[in-house]
């Protein structure tokens, strides 16, 4: 059997104001040519399909016209939630799509109804576990609040169903931060009670688990894996190779897992140095490249943009980091999608009275802010479920 796995596509997203609509289209094209060319049987897409809860309508006709292109090539997807996704928005005509090939698994009832794939050796189940949100999933899987209880919980399920349909090869799409794996600065936070990692072991037993979430491709071990983004999001990311994983599962149920190059469309560079000195480099692969520039200057320069964009068309990013200066006594914090806001809120309060919250302050901090992202998934699908 071999499966095609892949995740993180936030379509609709932009790398510091720059669309990158057009290259995420570029990249489904290719994905769709890269199926058919090597005979997968299934594309596996673990999360975060969009960018956000509600999509530009840009963003969604990019998806519709990629599903399509599946469609059109006889190649099945499975398609799981991320916390970037509204589940109900991504998961609406699921049943329609299923008659053409296009498997969506956005809900807790959803997760131990595989779909069920064959060959030589016999089946092999695919189960789609949606990003699980312990404050709004626990009631439901059981068990405690927390990363590890959750996802713990829904791979017991996903182990008994197999295990009643009489299938050994049991591969799970899952998105969620393993512990070991390396993050990066464009991934939203998923901190629940302090903690936002949970344990490999979790999969344990099961033949592979192509997971989502973090945005840099890597090996938890020969069974997990990250595919990562097909792009990069963030200056972060610089130095991440891009790729999706080809996965083959023989008849035992051992992997071979090989990682594809995705197409690039600029590289990201970054560059530092005064103005005089940056505007003297003779890297010409730079006028080709994302490009964030740290200009060092004591003073800040005149018009430090429009004469680095001159030289560099693609300049996106301009940041001023005066050599030798010494920092304040409480440094301001750049707030990103991917911050923490209970780190946010903590650096604040420092700002204001320069003392650090205490625990039980920090701890109040962390229920308020949990609080308002429960309220704010419970508001989105239910402005989608009810008729205006």
């Amino acid at each position: 059997m071999r499966l095609l796995h892949t995740s993180d596509w936030h379509l609709g997203r932009a790398l510091h104001g720059a669309s990158l609509l057009e290259h995420q289209r570029t990249f489904l094209a290719w994905l769709r040519d890269l199926a058919v060319r090597e005979g997968v049987d299934a594309v596996l897409v673990a999360g975060d399909v969009y960018d956000r809860a509600v999509p530009p309508t840009d963003a969604v006709a990019v998806l519709d016209e990629a599903l399509a292109a599946f469609v059109a090539a006889g190649v099945p997807v499975v398609i799981s939630s991320g916390n970037h996704d509204s589940a109900v928005r991504l998961g609406f005509a699921a049943q329609v799509q299923r008659a053409a090939g296009v498997h969506l698994r956005t809900s807790v009832a959803a997760l131990d109804q595989p779909v069920v794939l064959q060959d030589d050796a016999g089946p092999l189940a695919v189960y789609g576990l949606p990003y699980l949100l312990p404050d709004a999933v626990m009631a439901d899987l059981g068990c405690e609040r927390s990363h590890a209880a959750v996802l713990r919980a829904a791979a017991v399920r996903v182990r008994a169903d197999a295990a009643a349909r009489g299938i050994g090869r049991v591969v799970v799409l899952a998105h969620a931060f393993v512990t070991g794996a390396a993050a990066c600065d464009s991934e939203r936070d998923i901190t629940v009670g302090g903690i936002g990692d949970a344990p490999a072991e979790v999969f344990d037993g099961l033949t592979y688990a192509a997971l989502g979430h973090l945005h840099g491709a890597q090996r938890i071990s020969d069974r997990v894996r990250y595919s990562g983004s097909p792009l990069a999001f963030s200056f972060s990311e610089a130095r991440h190779a891009k790729s999706v994983t080809l996965v083959d599962i023989d008849a035992g149920g051992a992997v071979t897992a090989t990682t594809v190059p995705a197409p690039v469309p600029r590289p990201l560079r970054e560059v530092r140095g005064s103005l005089a000195e940056l505007l003297a480099l003779g890297d010409l692969d730079l006028a080709q490249a994302w490009v964030k520039a740290v200009i060092t200057d004591a003073r800040r320069p005149e018009a430090a943009w429009e004469r680095l964009r001159q030289r560099w068309p693609h300049l996106l990013a301009l940041e001023f980091a005066p050599h030798g200066a010494a920092l304040p006594a409480a440094a301001p914090v750049r707030v990103g999608a991917a911050s923490d806001p209970v780190e946010i809120c903590e650096q604040f309060l420092s700002w204001v009275d320069g003392t650090r919250p205490d625990a039980r302050a920090t701890d109040e901090l962390r229920r308020a802010v949990e609080a308002v992202r429960r309220a704010e998934v419970e508001s989105q699908d239910l402005a989608w479920a009810v008729p205006a």
